[in-house]
This record gives C-alpha cells, structure tokens and sequence, in this order.
C-alpha cells in the first residue's frame, strides 16, 4: 500500500499530473464562469476552443509551442466557421469531412507537433457537424472557439512564465529515471528468471523510451530562450547533468559479454546474486537522483557507496583465491564503480554550483544536437503519391472518416453520432500495430468507463459529490493520455457522463450504452480499414531502417578508429555519432516492435529481423566499450589490430550495400584506408580482444544481412 502511495505521490509531481491540472483549468473554468451567469451556451465553444488547442500543446521548446498553438486557434476558428456554413447540407458536410481529413491527416508528415495540429482541426469539425444554427450566429459561435483557443493559450504560456525551469526540469528528472530503468533491466543478466535473449529485447524497448526522453530533453534545454541562458545557476545545473546522464548512459552500455556462458560458469558460486544486487542498487540510485529532479528537491543520501563495492570486490578475491578466473567479473565490476563515480560527481554538482562551468563553445553546439523539422513544401509535394505512406494513410482516413458518417447517418445509433467519428480518428494511426493497440485500448476504456460512470450516477445523486468526481476525472483524464491511453479513456467515459447531467438532464444509461455502441461501431471500422484499405506493414518498410541502423554504427566506429589511429577527435563529433546510433537504436527497436503486433502473416523474415536488432545492440556496446576503454588507457595499434579493423568495415560496407543496392558506399572517415601505414606493430592484447569481438559481430551482421 505505501508503495502505491509512493509512486501516486511521485506521479503528482510529475509534467503530466502538470499538465492535466493545467487542461483542466483551460477547458473546464469558461463553462464554470458563464454557468454562474445562465449562459453556458457562451461558455461551451469557449471550452471546446482551448480543448483542441490543448491537444496541440506538446512538451518542446516554449516557442515551438506557442507557434503551434497560434496556428492551431487560426485553423479551428476556420473550420468552425465552415462547418458551421455547410452542416446543414448533408452532401456539402460529406464533401467537407473527406477533403479536410485527408488535408489534415497529412500533416504526420511534418512530425508529431504538425499531426497534433491536424488531428485538432478535426476534432472542432466533428464537434460541430450535429450543430446546425442559423447562419447569423455562424460567426459569433467561430469567434467563442477562437476566444477559447486563444485563452487556453495565454494561460499555457504564463503556466511557463511562472516556472520557467520545471518544465525542464521534470524532463530531465523523467528521462534519468527511464535510465534507472534500464540499468534495472540489465540485473536481470545475472538471473535466471529470464532468458537473455528476452532481456536483450526488453533492453531494445526501454531504449526507445530513452531515446524519446533525452530527444524532448534536447529540445527544452537547446532551444528555449531562457533555458539557453548558461549563465543562471539553475539551468547550468540542469544543461551539466543532461551532459553526464548521456554519457552515463554511454556507461551502461559498455559491459556486454557471454551473458549465458557467465551463468554457466558462476551458476554454483554464488556470486551472480551479489552483482544482481548491487546493480539493482545502482539503478536506485540513479533513480532517486531522477526524482530528486521531479520533485525539486537536493539529493542528500546514497543507496549504494563504495563500500558495497569493495565488499563485492572482496568476494571475487575469495573466488579468484581458489583458482577460479573472474576476471569478465572484475571488469564488470569496475564498470558500476565507475558509473557510481560520475553518478556521485553529479551529487557533488548540488554541494558545489562553480563545479558546473559550461564553455561557451560549447553552447554554441548545442544546436547540432537537436532534430530540425523540414515545413518546406517540397516534403509535401514528394509525397503526393501512392508511394507514400503517409499520403495513403491520409487516403484511408479520408475514406474512413466519410464512411462512418455515412453510417451515422442511416443508422439510428443515437444523438451523438459525431462519437462514431471522434472513435474514427483518435484510433486510426498510419501503422497498422498502433492502431491496433490504440483501438484495444479505447474499447477497454471505454466499456470499464461506462460502467464506472453509471454506478457513479446510479448512487451519487449530491451535485457537489458529482462535481468533485468531474474534476478528479478531468485531470486523470489529460494527465494520462500522452503515457497510458486506456487509462486516459476510462477516466474520460464517466467524466463526459457526468458533464452530460449537468447539461441536459437525459437517461445516464441510454447515454452510456450509446458512447460504447458508437465507440465499438467507430473502432470497428478503424480497424478494418488498417487491415484492408492501403495497409502499412513495418516488414515492407525495414530496408531503410535496417541501412540506417549500419550507418550510424559504422560511422560511429570510424569516429572511434580515427582517434585510436593517434587523430585528433572533435568531442562533438563523436558525441553526434553516437547519438546517432542511440536515435536509429531506436528507431530499429520500435519498428520491429510494430511488426510483432501485426498479422503473423504479416511479418516478413521477424525471427531475422529479431537477430539482426540484437546483434546491432551487441556491435553499439562493443563499440561504447572500445571507446571507453581508449579513454582510459594508452592508445597503441598493431599492424594485425588494422587488419582486423579494415575486415569489421567491410563487412559493415556490405551489408549497407546489400540493403541500399549501391555500386559503392563512400566513407565519411578516410583515415581507415591507411591504418597499416602509420602505426607500429605495438601490442595491447585488451584492445585487440575487443577489435576481434566487433569483427565477428560484423561478419555476424553481414550474414544475417545477406539472409534478409
């Protein structure tokens, strides 16, 4: 129980309970203020206006944000206004919901802010199809949704005013908290509760909410103005953690080994529980440092010290005493002793702030780190064509859209046919599998929602008590729906029941039972229309995520061999490189996740494609351990070690030809070309294992690249 306490108290401080607490006040206190004057038919376009704003409201920096919002109330008030002109004529309306669909569902095109935009155009319009009013107040009722987008607006933007740096800093203490998660994840290699291909894959998963994390991280701190500004305190602490919690990041990747010939050997010395423990530990710590963010507060305890780590020492001197080799086992131990020492340098940066100096230099780059989205209409115009998936599935929503109007329509399904359309368009996404998931998890919802709503009506008759309950589901309601769907929904089915008493006083049960028919009706066809009208399947569209995947982890090797070669690196190179293996890490992992959610018939070579995500997040820790390891002692290569290093980039040359279909592949780093010529034949037997291990991890790629 304390523990369900503990983690809604840790929920409450985060951006998202932030957030709905801020939706809420937005769409909820317009139709408060003109209930209390007999005009709630003023204050309800109000509300309808902030509530699509809202949905483009996305974490990111302020000005991308506001910019996003302003044309967000623009486009609504436009809708509205030719909504309102048409929906008295059945085919106009029909002409209109199919034009605007497709037009607004191409947005995806231009990334997740832009579809957020799309989707709230659509949503005024479909709120205002059963709202026929006499053309003299089309005008007025455009301007109240303008007032109320408006008004949402200002009020996000002086949200941001007041705690400038929250914001951010609850990004930051999230993101290092899915890092904890990670380390977490990666104790189980010392247990055998799981297999280690099943702790690989969920490695894979949590890599893509990382890399998510530290994206919007990215943007907060390297785009907004005021958090831009180094010189205050508190954003250098933030911007200087962010830095370290990357290269920590960089840390826990490094130790791979023979997880299975590890278990194997250790299995009957006990020792394998120790290293899950401590680990576990270390992720705690790493974990309270993230809420210690969230919560805004000073870190001021450890959970593991270095005294756990001597002890743990200790007893692989016990083992080693007895003729037993530890020695994969000490380097792994050193590893978490020194992810402990950044993690503990991080605490030092709270006792002593001069500690977080950041050169202006390096400011300067921050910038190159941040995704820039394309708006030219050029993307648009290459994909006009059936080629793209994007332009078909802006088709299919198009289509599907009218289609469950037509329905509404002929079937007497109720009096808020437009559910059926709103089901339509918040299930139906451009993958086949996320759509799938979205539509389970809107019938789950909505059905457990329902029920609950009725119960609550069926016994709560005190207007206070209802209200209370409103409120409380209101924000559940906007907290939840950017992290967990099915919650947001069933927190949203008894909120909007209990709206409708205090508008209309209708049969609660009659109202209920119409939400989850038109709901079932709307997802039904969602789902249909994925399977069968223009599908996207992920197996189709891997080759270029597979190619992606090669090329930034063979730029990333060339990064690495050109300082191992004696070349001065530029620092930013090298982290741009390896943040590019993280984002198509990423990306790698969560196409192959969509795939395994689609048809079995449907997935293309999967046990393959599974292969070849595992061995590319072998060859990313390889290479991490390379690099850390040049860091850490004196760089020296043999004339063999060159070789060795020239097979490894064929094979990964290769393999990018096979999927690319290239007559040659030019490399961005030249200095491979002449490794044998400038180096003596030193020996470092350590670095030469690790160049023999991304070798045959190359040539593993390259035959499993062959077989897809």
């Amino acid at each position: 129980m304390n523990k369900h306490l503990a983690s809604f108290k840790d929920f409450i401080y985060t951006q998202y309970f932030y957030d709905g607490i801020k939706i809420t006040i937005g769409v909820l206190l317009p139709s408060l203020i003109f209930f209390q004057f007999d005009s709630l038919l003023v204050g309800l376009p109000i509300s309808l206006g902030a509530l699509c704003v809202s949905v483009a409201d996305n974490p990111g920096p302020n000005v991308h944000k506001r910019n996003a919002m302003v044309l967000t109330a623009f486009l609504i008030f436009l809708v509205t206004l030719l909504t309102s002109l048409v929906n008295n004529n059945i085919y106009l309306l029909g002409i209109e919901i199919f034009l605007l669909s497709f037009i607004f569902s191409i947005f995806h095109i231009y990334g997740d802010r832009a579809a957020a935009i799309g989707t709230a155009t659509l949503l005024i319009m479909i709120f205002n199809i059963d709202q026929v009013r006499p053309y003299n107040q089309v005008l007025q009722h455009a301007l109240l949704v303008l007032s109320g987008g408006v008004w949402y607006m200002l009020l996000s933007l002086i949200f941001v005013q007041i705690r400038p740096f929250r914001y951010a800093q609850q990004s930051l203490g999230e993101c290092v908290q899915e890092i904890a998660k990670y380390v977490n994840l990666k104790s189980a290699f010392y247990s055998n509760t799981i297999t280690v291909d099943n702790v690989f894959k969920n490695l894979v998963n949590q890599q893509v909410i990382i890399n998510e994390q530290q994206e919007n991280v990215r943007e907060i701190l390297y785009k907004t103005g005021k958090i831009q500004n180094v010189a205050s305190p508190t954003n250098r602490l933030l911007v200087i953690i962010f830095i370290d919690m990357v290269d920590i990041f960089e840390q826990t990747m490094v130790s791979h080994y023979d997880y299975n010939l590890i278990r194997n050997n250790f299995e009957k010395h006990e020792i394998l529980p120790h290293f899950e423990k401590t680990i576990n530990q270390l992720a705690a710590e790493i974990n309270y440092l993230g809420l210690c963010l969230v919560h805004n507060d000073k870190p001021g305890r450890h959970l593991l010290s270095l005294t756990d780590l001597d002890n743990l020492k200790k007893k692989l001197d016990d083992l080693e005493g007895q003729n037993i080799s530890v020695l994969v086992l000490k380097k792994i131990l050193v590893n978490i002793r020194n992810i402990f020492i950044r993690v503990d340098d991080i605490y030092k940066y709270y006792q002593n702030p001069k500690q977080n100096y950041i050169d202006k230099d390096r400011v300067a780059e921050f910038g190159k780190f941040v995704n820039h989205q394309n708006y030219n209409f050029s993307l648009l115009k290459s994909n006009l064509t059936a080629k793209s998936s994007y332009f078909r599935h802006a088709l299919r929503v198009s289509l599907v859209m009218l289609t469950g109007f037509t329905i509404a329509n002929l079937l007497p399904v109720g009096h808020h046919s437009y559910w059926i359309l709103l089901t339509i368009l918040v299930i139906l996404k451009p993958g086949f599998s996320l759509t799938k998931q979205r539509n389970y998890e809107r019938v789950i919802g909505t059905i457990i929602g329902g029920i609950a709503g009725v119960l609550i009506l069926m016994f709560v008759k005190d207007q206070t008590v209802k209200f209370s309950f409103l409120l409380i589901f209101m924000v559940l309601t906007y907290s939840f729906q950017r992290i967990k769907y099915v919650i947001s929904v069933l927190f949203m089915t008894p909120f909007v029941l209990i709206l409708f008493t205090f508008i209309s006083p209708q049969n609660n049960i009659n109202v209920a039972t119409e939400r989850i028919i038109d709901t079932l009706i709307g997802s039904s066809i969602a789902f249909m229309a994925s399977y069968l009208l223009f599908p996207s399947w992920e197996s189709f569209k891997f080759k270029m995520v597979l190619s992606d995947m090669l090329k930034a982890n063979l730029q990333y090797y060339e990064v690495i061999i050109a300082k191992l070669s004696g070349h001065t690196t530029n620092p930013t190179i090298y982290k741009l490189a390896r943040k590019n293996v993280y984002v198509n890490t990423a990306n790698l992992g969560a196409a192959f996740k969509r795939m395994l959610n689609e048809p079995k018939n449907k997935q293309h070579k999967a046990n393959e494609v599974q292969k070849f995500v595992v061995l590319n997040h072998i060859l990313s820790s390889y290479l991490a351990n390379l690099s850390v390891s040049l860091n850490n002692a004196q760089i020296t290569l043999s004339i063999d070690d060159a070789k060795t290093i020239n097979k490894s980039v064929f094979y990964l040359k290769e393999s990018i030809l096979i999927f690319d279909n290239k007559s040659k592949l030019e490399s961005p780093n030249l200095v491979l070309k002449n490794l044998e010529l400038r180096h003596q034949p030193d020996k470092n037997q350590l670095q030469t294992d690790q160049l023999n291990q991304i070798l045959k991890i190359s040539n593993d790629i390259f035959k499993i690249t062959e077989k897809l």
